[in-house]
């Protein structure tokens, strides 16, 4: 064999030794970035809106279509179903994000919204009558993305942008058919009812109540129940009778807190509010004899009567890395999406970006954001127009269950930008996910996480490379919200 191609074959086999090893190192470094399950879940909890009114604007340069496949929103942006007029149909009007529109949004409002088709089986919602009352005209109103010299890309640029980056649920249901103080208690706890039996029967406290809410409430405050014929009556605390919203039954706390899994509720300062679910759970907040404090040990240690904390616990400011295992953060008004407030996006685009660029570690060295999943949605539909119809659930649960459509980002360092998914989504598919990510039993509450089918495991391949973090654009920062000295006002005006 000749010198010179004993020469080449050496070179080529170096040149196959090198390949080899940076295969072999690329692989290590893969096998490192890749995770068995997330380290946080952060579940943001925003007010009061619908697709089809919050996010209009996506339509101006994305693909929509009411009958989407999996490149297209589902977002309608004209002729919206209207039985009050002539036509059947109204055009949208275009409104501000602060417009101060406070539409109607209990059962009631539900029920002439749905205008529900009883000759189908399953019977299903016309959605054409959001303007029944005459409160509610402004439900056929969708978000201008108007632009200024503060919000040059507009005011939804930080929610678009989490869109593009990120992944977006087409059909995400509010579990519950009406307002704010059962949909938190869904959220926290797969139910508001008091108890397994009456969750089993279909009987749920189906509007918010006359007063201070949960363990706070007092004798003579009124409450409202509904059956599985969708029959609301109307109950009076009476602790002696042993009428009260003040309950022992099981939550996602008490699972956490089985497996030794930190949480945190993060909240505004009112403690006795009806956007801070913990208060209603007995062996949570441990109330005193007059019903007007919590001493509960819990309480302390897991509920944070300052939303903005939850940027400290990022890392913000120097903040203390104190991210727990799940965390619910519910907003100040300012900050909540309810009409007259603009500062929603900026505060859920603040907290992503407190994630993305966060400095904190796991105690096995791992990043914030290599390790959290991050579920963004809404409580209700604040009485907002929306053209799909929600799944109607069988006897005894479709009484009171499903509610219209919300919006819900799902935001990870192993979810695909832009993904779009096309599956059925509820709040009990958040418990779900939940349950599944930190080994807890799917449907381990026995309520909606029992009913739900999917679980949010499309929106993420734990065993690719995490993405880099890129900044969503925002006007007002993390720590301009930890700087923000304004009393907080309640999340809504219900």
């Amino acid at each position: 064999m000749s010198s010179a191609r004993v020469m080449l074959r050496l070179a080529t086999a170096k040149h196959t030794l090198r390949t080899l090893l940076l295969i072999s190192s690329l692989a290590v470094v893969a096998a490192q970035a890749q995770i068995s399950q997330f380290q946080h879940i952060i579940v943001v909890f925003q007010e009061n809106r619908t697709p089809d009114n919050l996010f209009y604007a996506l339509c101006a340069t994305f693909p929509c279509s009411t009958t989407p496949n999996n490149t297209q929103y589902n977002i309608q942006v004209a002729n919206w179903l209207d039985k009050t007029s002539p036509s059947g149909v109204t055009q949208p009007t275009g409104v501000a994000l602060a417009s101060r529109h406070s539409l109607t949004h209990s059962h009631p409002a539900w029920r002439d919204e749905c205008d529900l088709n009883q000759n189908l089986d399953p019977p299903q919602c016309r959605m054409d009558g959001a303007a029944l009352t005459s409160a509610n005209r402004g439900a056929f109103a969708y978000v201008n993305n108007t632009g200024n010299a503060k919000y040059p890309n507009g005011v939804l640029a930080p929610y678009l942008s989490l869109m593009k980056q990120y992944g977006w649920a087409n059909f995400m249901f509010q579990t519950n058919q009406g307002p704010s103080f059962p949909a938190h208690q869904f959220i926290f706890g797969g139910t508001s009812a008091a108890d397994e039996s009456d969750d089993a029967a279909g009987t749920f406290f189906s509007e918010n109540p006359s007063g201070p809410a949960g363990c706070f409430a007092q004798d003579g405050e009124q409450i409202h129940s509904i059956n599985s014929a969708g029959v609301e009556q109307i109950l009076t605390i009476d602790y002696a009778e042993g009428i009260t919203t003040c309950w022992t039954r099981t939550t996602m706390a008490d699972l956490l807190g089985g497996a030794n899994i930190g949480w945190t509720y993060y909240t505004i300062k009112k403690d006795y509010s009806w956007w801070t679910a913990p208060n209603a759970i007995q062996t949570i907040c441990e109330p005193d004899d007059s019903h007007m404090n919590c001493t509960g040990s819990e309480w302390a240690h897991h509920v944070d009567l300052n939303s903005t904390d939850v940027l400290r616990d990022l890392g913000v400011n120097d903040g203390p890395c104190n991210l727990q295992g799940v965390s619910w953060v519910i907003p100040a008004g300012d900050n909540s999406d309810h009409g007259g407030s603009w500062g929603g996006p900026d505060w859920v685009g603040s907290i992503v970006n407190a994630l993305g660029t966060s400095p904190c570690l796991n105690p096995d060295g791992s990043s914030y954001w290599n390790t959290t999943a991050v579920v963004i949605t809404w409580d209700d539909w604040g009485g907002w127009y929306d053209h799909v119809p929600p799944p109607i659930l069988p006897y005894p649960e479709g009484g009171y269950q499903m509610g219209f459509r919300v919006p819900l980002i799902f935001v990870s360092a192993y979810t695909p930008a832009g993904y779009i998914d096309n599956l059925n989504y509820d709040f009990g598919s958040v418990l779900r996910f939940i349950e599944n990510n930190f080994g807890l039993g799917l449907g381990a509450l026995g309520f909606a996480d029992s009913r739900a089918t999917t679980d949010f495991s499309t929106f993420y391949n734990l065993g690719q490379t995490p993405a880099l973090f890129i900044k969503i654009p925002v006007a007002k920062t993390g720590v301009d919200f930890l700087n923000d000295k304004t009393p907080p006002m309640d999340p809504d005006d219900d």
